[in-house]
């Protein structure tokens, strides 16, 4: 189900693998990306590498033999970007707030010189303009002497050339130093990237500007005019600077969804110390304490309900707007909403076991992952920077050689905006932007997506497999009938069976002993018997010995007398026939009741029906898979007639009964080797062989179990309906994902040949480099924001 990308190296039989995630400074666009992913793949002991752009991280796995966390850290910084493993003691969530502060910063640096830069570039732009600040006399031009600046300039217009020198000047060294910086890193290791773009572009319009102002003659002698291009320095640099800023700004929005979790984390927590309530920062609350939560709080720590009664908003672990009524005994989850009444919990997991923490942790990791679709960007931004360079060399000869009037201006202004309009930033951009936001989308709602992969699978899926118990159903099963030998009555307490040795044991004990059995068994079958059991005031002792069959039942000793619980397979077991209660087996089982039979001793006792009603979102939910042209198959280990009598309720035809973990396993390959893209929905425990074994796994989750190891997607809400939302974000996201790149192709296919000239030869149309700056900026930022749509789309 989880496989290694294309690059990654296979692992040895005796490797000891591990993940890392480590933080990456300075990367800008596809190009930084993919030189420290390939850097990564390549370095010894590495089996995959990650590295995704948004998130500023790099995601590891590795093997512990060869490689360690400290050396891969070296790799980054060998490929000119900075790395730093995080603190030991960090957790997750302080982690992730100390990002969102430093990406806040960010935001408010780039804003400030970006104002400032638009405003020097406009006061630039106004003073260009006037007549008298460009004017170069070619008239003066004394053919074959030397010339000074004053022979052809005005000393006013000289003076505005200064000027404008000067706050080009301050700007490159200010606003855009580290464009200059990146870009003289990036050729100090032999690479290239978006800087390097900005800055030959930016850098060449300054130089020339520079000859211009204090050699025009260098220019007038070979008959072109020494014209400047300092307020096109400026303004270019303003735009991409404004891109930049928004680009950050659309990041934040991408986030948002996992902001949003770290600030569900108070601060304090109220905790009773000896006689007194004392409030402590949430980091010192450890295990067992006792924790005060008073109406209107938000619970700072995972515990149990140890004293008092409440409702408790879950939306943001489930998503349910409806508050759940908390008892003593109840699990209550950090960062929930305590609602009507005061209660005393238990601290049960903190830091980073907490539910929270989980599921910050899934989401980042889904967030850092890379879906498939993403290796064709990766393999056009890893040749893109070097194939501007050389068509940008290509365009000035061209213009050059063929140019009818004024050659080396119009061949270094088309050379330099094709430098400036290139963008790979779009590319590497177009997919991780759809990815954070339909993770963070999928959690909003209660759909915890576990990586890009898994999200572009999902909406490949043809085929859905759901287990009936759990999934369809409520999964809370309650005993609806129970039949005692030979009397064959459905009334508790009815004649007594007549077995040789359990002959003198009342229809009360025989419940007990059943009880006593079940109590030590974690199946939900076994918890509506013991549920049952009590509600009628019955008591029991521990078994001497216990024994569960997967898919079976269980055996053991309780009171002396060996007792038997589960279908008709388990009794055959022990060769004993169920053949005496035949008739009200069927008249049970043709209502979609589950039969548990019961042997006392080596003999047939009774039966006992249990039945789980179906979800009420579950018939929706199966219409709706349908809609979406996908087959529905329900498996499970339950008899034939009862799982015909739950489909037929729910709406699905194709069902497969009796099945084995092992089994299910079976007619998932057998789907596969069909040609089917399978997603198998289950309740991510005795299902855990058929969700690791389809394409995509879907655990039904709870707050008790978040981070199902075998799935892919976790449905928080516990039902079908999450499931289809999430096929829905699937499809949704993929489209996204390929409108991204789509336009980011084409965005460079179109824009870089009319940059060129293309357009000149037929239409005279020449683009300036202060639009193509624009043009590249914008490029971002709209594969950004068509990302964010996916926060707003109807599922």
């Amino acid at each position: 189900m989880n496989t290694i990308s294309p690059a990654a190296t296979t692992p040895a039989a005796d490797s000891r693998l591990e993940q890392v995630r480590i933080p990456v400074t300075g990367m800008t666009c596809a190009a930084c990306q993919s030189r420290v992913q390939r850097a990564l793949q390549r370095a010894p002991g590495v089996v995959d590498a990650s590295v995704n752009l948004m998130m500023q991280t790099a995601a590891v796995t590795f093997d512990a033999n060869v490689a360690n966390p400290e050396r891969l850290v070296d790799v980054i910084r060998k490929t000119g970007y900075g790395a730093e493993l995080a603190r030991p003691d960090e957790t997750v969530l302080e982690e992730q707030r100390l990002r969102e502060e430093s990406d806040a910063r960010e935001y408010a640096t780039l804003k400030r010189k970006a104002i400032v830069s638009g405003v020097i570039g406009a006061v630039a732009m106004i003073v260009s303009m006037l007549p008298i600040a460009m004017t170069t006399d070619m008239s003066a031009m004394k053919t074959g002497a030397a010339m000074n600046a004053s022979d052809v300039i005005s000393p006013t217009a000289f003076l505005v050339r200064i000027g404008l020198l000067l706050a080009s000047v301050f700007v490159m060294t200010w606003a855009g130093r580290h464009f200059y910086v990146h870009a003289w890193t990036a050729l100090r290791h032999g690479s290239s990237d978006m800087n390097t773009l900005v800055s030959l572009g930016t850098g060449s319009a300054f130089l020339y500007s520079l000859v211009a102002t204090f050699a025009p003659n260098l220019f007038l002698s070979r008959g072109v005019p020494a014209d400047v291009y300092y307020e096109a320095v400026i303004v270019i640099l303003a735009f991409v600077l404004t891109g930049n800023v928004f680009e950050a700004r659309a990041k934040t929005q991408t986030t948002q969804a996992l902001q949003s979790l770290v600030r569900l984390r108070p601060k304090m927590a109220r905790v009773v110390r000896g006689e007194h309530e004392v409030d402590v920062a949430i980091d010192d609350v450890m295990s067992d304490d006792i924790v005060v939560v008073r109406p209107g709080e938000r619970i700072p720590v995972d515990g149990v309900v140890h004293a008092g009664s409440s409702t408790v908003d879950e939306a943001m672990l489930t998503g349910e707007a409806m508050p759940v009524s908390k008892n003593v005994g109840d699990r209550v989850i950090g960062g929930t909403v305590n609602k009507t009444g005061s209660f005393r919990l238990r601290a049960t997991t903190v830091g980073a076991g907490s539910v929270l923490s989980q599921i910050v942790q899934l989401m980042r990791d889904a967030q850092s992952s890379r879906a498939p679709i993403q290796r064709l960007a990766d393999r056009v931004s890893s040749i893109f920077v070097p194939v501007i360079l050389l068509l940008a060399v290509i365009t000035f000869g061209v213009w050059y050689f063929t140019a009818d009037q004024a050659p080396a201006v119009r061949a270094f202004s088309a050379a330099v905006t094709v430098l400036i309009i290139a963008c790979p930033c779009a590319m590497g951009l177009a997919v991780p932007t759809a990815v954070m936001v339909a993770t963070g989308r999928g959690a909003a709602l209660g759909v915890l997506i576990k990586g890009g992969e898994t999200l572009q699978r999902a909406g490949d899926v043809t085929t859905i497999v759901l287990d009936k118990t759990g999934t369809i159903t409520e999964g809370s099963p309650k005993v609806t009938d129970v039949v005692w030998l030979p009397g064959a009555t459905r009334i508790d307490g009815a004649e007594a069976p007549a077995t040789a040795s359990a002959a003198t044991l009342s229809p009360t004990n025989l419940l007990s002993l059943v009880a006593a059995l079940e109590s030590v068994s974690e199946h939900p079958l076994a918890e509506a018997v013991v549920r049952h059991v009590r509600e009628l005031g019955m008591s029991w002792s521990a078994p001497e010995a216990f024994q569960s069959v997967t898919g079976k039942g269980a055996y053991g000793i309780a009171d002396n007398h060996a007792v038997v619980v589960g279908n008709a397979a388990m009794l055959a077991d022990y060769s004993i026939g169920v053949e005496p209660l035949a008739a009200q087996s069927d008249a049970l089982t043709n209502g979609g009741k589950t039969l548990l039979y019961v042997a006392i001793d080596g003999a047939l006792t009774g039966v006992i029906a249990v039945a789980d009603s179906i979800r009420a979102t579950s018939k929706q939910a199966i219409v709706e898979l349908h809609a979406l042209g996908l087959d529905v198959l329900m498996l499970t280990g339950d008899t034939e007639r009862t799982a015909q009598a739950i489909a037929r309720e729910a709406g699905i035809t194709h069902v497969r009964a009796g099945l084995l973990p092992d089994g299910k396993v079976a007619e998932i390959k057998r789907l596969q080797t069909e040609g089917q893209v399978v997603a198998m929905i289950g309740d991510g425990i005795n299902d855990s062989p058929a969700l690791a074994q389809a394409d995509v796994g879907m655990a039904i989750g709870t707050g008790a179990d978040i981070a199902v190891d075998a799935a892919d997607i976790v449905l928080m809400r516990g039902n079908l309906q999450s499931a289809v939302q999430a096929i829905k974000l699937s499809r949704r996201t993929m489209r996204i994902m390929k409108e991204n790149l789509f336009w980011a192709f084409v965005y460079n296919v179109i824009g870089i040949p009319i940059a060129a000239g293309v357009l000149y030869p037929a239409f005279g149309l020449l683009l300036s480099p202060m639009l193509a700056s624009a043009a590249m900026a914008f490029s971002s930022v709209s594969v950004v924001t068509n990302s964010l749509r996916l926060r707003r789309v109807a599922l």
